[in-house]
């Protein structure tokens, strides 16, 4: 490189984690216009505007936590500011949300060609993080803006919610009500059916733009309605099971298993190739994942779960704050994930972070009644400390944890230019401190939920800086503003390789 152009950033003194590479090395970065320009043992530090000095830490790529909910039970203006803080605090430099219309996000049902540009223009300006956007075809029309999406928008991922057609959020509905809930058009039907053509429509969209091909795709949440339906009037009717036990009992691991079935079967069925799906909780959903694969081999599954569903099962202290769906397990399912972890059978881990605050996520008359909270909440701030601290005293390697926190989900979401540490890779960067061993409190985090189901937990890992393309965002607990996350119209580029630097 031309040695006079001076570096706008050199890290200095860390120890490199990358995905795919056996090896840890302490090495200087060299970061140039939001990008990764050099990387060697020594990098003289006049030759950088600006020097940081990593103390020796651990440094990961910038984490893609690609399951997140900003806007859901808060305002998509407020949510979009301080839960990107907390993703920034937790090492996350690129959030992906999914996002709907009809009840809660923007309340709104309509095309996505209306929807859509109100949320990219409350979007602007408010993220401190990069950040995208999953998008759920809803209402029957919606299959027919799938393209205008993918190809405007920059949308190629898509989601669907197996069992909203006949059950709540937050557990049982009628079907009236939940019509209402989707905002449906009179003669819609959220159901199998919609779903298959979800599917085929995005099999045509890989065939006419095969250049985008390898980053379409279809997420799935893998419950079966008419099960949840069934065991929740037997649960409610059983005063042994409360709190997390019951909502786990009322909402079994075999829904998840026999929902995998049906929509790896859509997938066969339709061709639809890339298919995510989402936060596998269970010994039996995990099983029925891995049969699919082999059953449907030429299909590109990948098989996520969530760092909730790592680090708690259904008798932690949490209750209802640890609502969620699908739900917190028990201590032997949790065991069993990381299993699958530690085997690679699982693609990448999220926060599947939706803040709900203490006001919205419980009913402050009966707040331990499990059946009245609500469901979801945060946790995107600890998604790296919590797999390090566990997966370290598994035995887990860092590249493993590279591979499963960035570059997996960079790579099937069509960030091509993110999770790696590699030259002409966008600076994204965070700092590790792998002695640190810290209590979580919630008052520490800049989250507006309020409280954490991960309250009195000791990690040890605690993420001390975080870059966002060369830039410090969040250094020792204060944020470095303004927000200048940018959105993430995808695909993004690749590495762009400087002229005068040569392959990495």
């Amino acid at each position: 490189m031309n040695r006079e152009s001076p570096y706008d950033l050199v890290v200095k003194n860390v120890q490199v984690v990358r995905p795919r590479q056996p090896a840890v090395e302490r090495l200087d970065l060299g970061i140039r216009d939001g990008k990764f320009v050099h990387l060697a043992p020594a990098i003289p530090p006049d030759q950088a505007r600006e020097v940081y000095d990593g103390r020796g830490w651990l440094a990961f790529p910038g984490l893609v936590d690609a399951h997140m909910h900003a806007g859901i039970y808060a305002p998509l203006e407020q949510d979009a500011e301080s839960e990107s803080r907390a993703a920034a605090m937790g090492g996350v430099t690129s959030m992906l949300t999914y996002f709907r219309t009809g009840q809660y996000y923007l309340n709104r049902g309509g095309p996505y060609a209306d929807f859509f540009p109100q949320v990219l223009a409350i979007s602007q300006g408010r993220y401190w993080v990069d950040y995208g956007y999953h998008l759920a075809p809803i209402q029957g029309s919606h299959i027919g803006e799938m393209e205008l999406l993918l190809t405007r928008f920059g949308v190629p991922s898509f989601k669907i919610f197996m069992f909203y057609g006949g059950y709540g959020l937050h557990g049982q509905a009628d079907p009236a009500a939940q019509r209402r809930f989707l905002m449906l058009d009179e003669g819609d039907s959220y159901d199998l059916a919609h779903f298959e053509f979800i599917m085929r429509e995005a099999t045509r969209l890989m065939q006419a733009h095969p250049e985008l091909a390898d980053t379409i795709s279809v997420s799935l949440h893998c419950e079966v309605a008419d099960i949840l339906n069934a065991y929740t009037r037997l649960v409610q009717r059983d005063p042994s099971l409360t709190g997390l036990r019951a909502y786990s009992a009322a909402r079994p691991p075999h829904s998840e298993g026999l929902a995998i079935w049906i929509a790896s079967y859509l997938a066969y069925e339709t061709e639809c190739l890339n298919i995510n799906l989402l936060h596998l909780s269970s010994r039996k959903a995990v099983e029925a994942a891995w049969m699919m694969q082999q059953l449907f081999p030429h299909i590109r599954f990948r098989r996520e779960v969530t760092v909730g569903h790592l680090l708690l099962d259904y008798d932690a202290p949490a209750g209802p704050k640890a609502k969620v769906n699908p739900p917190i397990r028990s201590r032997e399912d949790v065991e069993y994930l990381w299993e699958a972890v530690l085997e690679r059978r699982v693609d990448w881990i999220v926060s599947d972070h939706a803040c709900c605050a203490a006001e919205a996520k419980w009913d402050p008359e009966q707040p331990d009644n499990i059946w009245l909270a609500k469901s979801g909440f945060g946790g995107t701030e600890y998604l790296l400390s919590g797999v390090f601290s566990e997966g370290s005293r598994r035995g887990m390697s860092y590249p493993h944890m590279a591979e499963l926190l960035s570059w997996n989900p960079a790579q099937r979401f069509g960030l091509r230019s993110k999770g790696d540490i590699a030259v002409g890779y966008d600076a994204d960067l965070v700092l590790l401190d792998p002695n640190e061993r810290f209590v979580v409190r919630a008052e520490d985090s800049p989250s507006g939920q309020g409280y954490t189901p991960f309250e009195g937990l000791e990690l040890t890992g605690r993420v001390k800086a975080t870059f966002l393309r060369g830039r410090c965002i969040y250094d020792r607990g204060t944020f470095i503003g303004p927000p200048q996350g940018r959105y993430l119209h995808r695909p993004t580029p690749g590495p762009q390789l400087p002229e005068d630097e040569g392959p990495p």
